[in-house]
């Protein structure tokens, strides 16, 4: 059999990995040695589809460190701030080859089997569906790095395709894919060779129109014609994920393969991030005290307008957050409800989400030579920035500790879930998205964003609060409201009181609602779209936090604080002392860099994609679809 390996991946598949457990190993030969009539496409399919569930090497390296950190769906400092790692940058191209490798070794197989007779009925559609996958990846790829080779992988050194051709080829593999699908072939015999849908025809059908949904909005912003067309055309269909039943996802399981959680290496704190904290403070109006039946929580709750106590000259106060300066000794007065069920409250351990690794909830903060304030978090709610300390860094035992502040629930810890690719939520979402630009879609805007809500909303468990929720005016930290129809802008700031951390004296503020300068230039933040991404952020956390950091990218929403400047941050010097008060494009990374190893391996091509990134090779080059100011 024709060796599958490409030459502009060789060099980085040296020295690989393994992928996922597979019938194909039982063949005990090598995969471009065995005999074609051996092997089946739906084995190496099904090793591109595990293998793309990251296992803990990678996982930990793109999924954590860098898509959770640009999604802000934890608190941790890297590529917020301009840093990324040519070593893990390298691990993931070597990676994702190999899951495009498998996938284009599926169609190939398949190919071969139907010219020489000895393909099995299912064949077919397995090729299907190998393009399909093979689209998403593709789309992975170029998402993360930009320009992208479209005909790699087929055993020649292939040229790049800008991000443009690359979005084209991709709605041309989609319409095509499926439209040869035959729903009605059995796939009894191969169902466990689909860790996905197990070969749930109709169910692939449904997952391609969604991706071609989501990839025709990352083009609303660079050609609308474009994107109009191609969204109008899948939801057409009446065949995108419409309930949970159909979402995708990839049941995790514990150990060290691919299989293991994305999120469960017990190092990693990932701690509520002061994105989050800002959105969920507030939103939808649900009192606390209707959340929790711990009379220890009920107790610490505070009035909706009280901050806590100030600490202006030990927290950082060089950034747009509009909660900085400040300690929260107690709870919040109202919450998302979904808050609480996706970061435990500090030292609720009756909890059994609380995870168990985290830290004891006693903290400290160094006020002066003479004078260190004790604190006991338990029962607390706070968040923080992140960026750059200095010496207000050292003075404190808090910032940073899971278990002082709140961290993300141990279920998505435990390897117990299904890492989800694409949720239904997500379609309703993308759908309110494009009936509010005037496309042709199956339901209004509202009733589509609504619909999202719910959904979510009972993948949470917290229905019972959903009506409330959806009626709510009550603004959030920064300036948005749940309500579809409640479109008025929030004042310019909000009173709220505080005790003076060095007086003990009580005090009042005004807090600014924060101006999301790089969306419709920082004069809105109740209206429709910012709506529909606040949504659809919330429920992207935990699983889609690249399609967050798309969003963000694309259309500078929902509302990001920059990371703080109490010192130069080396790495983005564009943001400092004298503009942090302000959202630019370029405050926010826009990609990762292409590794050494390709640059090493094929200087051409290497340079062909940097002239067709339209900039240089760094992170805060925005991509072709992404927002350039």
């Amino acid at each position: 059999m024709k060796n599958i390996i490409s030459k502009i991946t060789f060099a980085l598949l040296i020295g690989g990995i393994t992928a996922s457990c597979s019938k194909f190993e039982e063949l005990n030969t090598s995969p471009t040695a065995a005999n074609e009539n051996q092997v089946k496409p739906e084995y190496f399919l099904n090793n591109a589809i595990i293998g793309a569930q990251q296992d803990p090497h990678i996982a930990e390296r793109v999924y954590v460190y860098y898509w959770k950190t640009a999604a802000r769906h934890h608190y941790f400092n890297y590529l917020n701030m301009g840093v990324d790692d040519d070593t893990f940058n390298g691990d993931y191209w070597r990676y994702i080859s190999e899951w495009l490798n498998n996938a284009n070794a599926a169609i190939e197989i398949a190919e071969k089997q139907a010219a020489n007779g000895t393909a099995a009925a299912h064949n077919e559609n397995v090729k299907q569906v190998a393009r399909i996958w093979r689209a998403y990846l593709m789309s992975e790829l170029s998402d993360n790095f930009g320009p992208a080779p479209i005909e790699s992988f087929k055993g020649t050194n292939p040229t790049f395709n800008t991000v443009q051709e690359v979005y084209n080829y991709l709605f041309d593999e989609l319409k095509d894919a499926t439209s040869k699908i035959d729903v009605s072939v059995a796939n009894g015999d191969i169902k466990s060779y689909d860790a996905a849908y197990g070969f749930n025809w109709e169910n692939w059908i449904r997952f391609a129109n969604s991706m071609r949904m989501r990839f025709a909005m990352r083009l609303s912003e660079v050609d609308a014609a474009k994107a109009k067309s191609e969204f109008e055309a899948a939801v057409a269909t009446n065949k995108f994920i419409e309930t949970k039943e159909q979402n995708f996802g990839v049941q995790e399981k514990d150990g060290w393969d691919p299989l293991s959680g994305v999120m469960s290496r017990s190092w990693n704190t990932q701690i509520l991030s002061a994105t989050l904290n800002n959105i969920f403070i507030g939103l939808g109006g649900i009192k606390t005290a209707d959340q929790f039946t711990n009379q220890g929580i009920i107790e610490k709750i505070k009035p909706e307008d009280d901050f806590g106590t100030r600490y202006l000259s030990n927290f950082s106060v060089k950034s747009n957050d509009p909660s900085q300066g400040y300690y929260l000794d107690g709870m919040p007065n109202k919450m998302d409800p979904r808050a609480y069920k996706a970061f435990f409250v500090p030292g609720n351990k009756t909890d059994g989400e609380y995870w168990p690794a985290a830290s004891t909830q006693e903290a400290s903060i160094k006020v002066s030579d003479t004078r260190t304030d004790n604190l006991d978090t338990k029962y607390t709610w706070n968040a923080f920035t992140g960026g750059t300390w200095g010496g207000l860094a050292s003075n404190l035992v808090f910032r940073g500790q899971n278990g002082r502040l709140p961290g993300m629930i141990n279920k998505f810890r435990t390897s117990t879930q299904k890492r989800l690719f694409f949720a239904s939520w997500e379609s309703h979402f993308l759908m309110a998205e494009a009936a509010l630009r005037g496309w042709t879609t199956p339901m209004s805007d509202k009733a589509a964003y609504e619909k999202g809500i719910e959904q979510n909303f009972e993948y949470w468990g917290v229905n019972s609060h959903l009506a409330a929720y959806k009626a709510s005016t009550n603004y959030n930290r920064v300036g948005t409201s749940v309500s579809y129809d409640h479109v008025t802008e929030p004042p310019a700031s909000h009173t709220v009181k505080f005790i003076d951390a060095y007086t003990g004296a009580p005090g009042t503020a005004q807090i600014p609602y924060p101006s999301n300068t790089i969306y419709k230039n920082g004069t809105v933040k109740n209206d429709k779209l910012t709506k529909i991404i606040t949504q659809k952020y919330i429920a992207t956390f935990p699983y889609m936090a690249l399609e967050a950091w798309s969003d963000h990218r694309r259309l500078g929403l929902p509302f990001f604080e920059n990371p703080a400047v109490e010192q130069p941050i080396q790495t983005m010097l564009q943001l400092n002392s004298s503009n942090y008060t302000k959202n630019q494009v370029n405050f926010f990374p826009q990609r990762l860099r292409y590794p050494s190893s390709f640059r090493s391996a094929d200087q051409t091509n290497y340079d062909k994609a940097v002239t067709q990134l339209g900039g240089e090779d760094q992170i805060f080059t925005p991509l072709w679809w992404a927002k350039k100011n």
